[in-house]
Formats: structure tokens, sequence, C-alpha cells
């Protein structure tokens, strides 16, 4: 009688997978490259455009804005702007590459 021999399973390679995981990444980091988020402040009165990778693509000021010629007030709504760009633009970096670093991390890699 035949003994029952269970299917071999192939052994994984880690270095296959390491680079799966890294393409993966390289891929991720692109995509996000081309996406973009956008801070207001002052109502919409100032707009600052910024990437994924966290690039500064435009600044948007209402003329009207000035035309009052309060620079403290223009310097204090592009700061926050600026910032509200940079969160969103962070928090879109987690979505996209969180599952792919979280991953590496685990592995040591990050």
């Amino acid at each position: 009688m035949a003994k029952y021999r269970p299917p071999k399973r192939k052994k994984s390679d880690p270095m296959a997978l390491l680079q799966q995981m890294q393409q993966q990444l390289n891929e991720a980091q692109q995509k996000l490259a081309e996406e973009q988020v956008t801070g207001t402040a002052g109502g919409g009165a100032v707009k600052v455009v910024l990437t994924g990778d966290q690039k500064c693509v435009a600044v948007e000021i209402d003329p009207d804005l000035l035309a009052e010629g309060d620079a403290e007030m223009l310097q204090d709504l592009l700061v926050s702007a600026f910032n509200n760009a940079l969160e969103a633009s962070q928090k879109l970096s987690e979505e996209r590459l969180g599952g792919i670093t979280q991953s590496l991390s685990g592995l040591g890699l990050f």
C-alpha cells in the first residue's frame, strides 16, 4: 500500500517577496506623486496645492485679499493653508503607503 504524501509546498523566497514589496512601494510612491491635495484658509481666499509627495505646485490668493493690503494677515493665511495642505498630503501618503510600509517595518526594514 502506498503511503500518503502531501503535495510539496513551494518554499517562499524571502528575497523575491522583498523585491515584490519594494516594487509595490515604488509604484505607490509614483502614483502618490501624481495626486494633489488642496489646503485653504480664510474661507478659500488662500489656496495651496501640494502633491502627495509634498511638493508645492500652486498657490492661489484672492485678489480682493491683496487689495486690503494687510501683509501680516496674508502671511498668516498662507501659513495656515500650507499647514492644511501638508496635513492632507501626509494623510494621503499614510492611506496609500501604510500597508506596504507596515509590512516592510514588520521585516525590520523601516
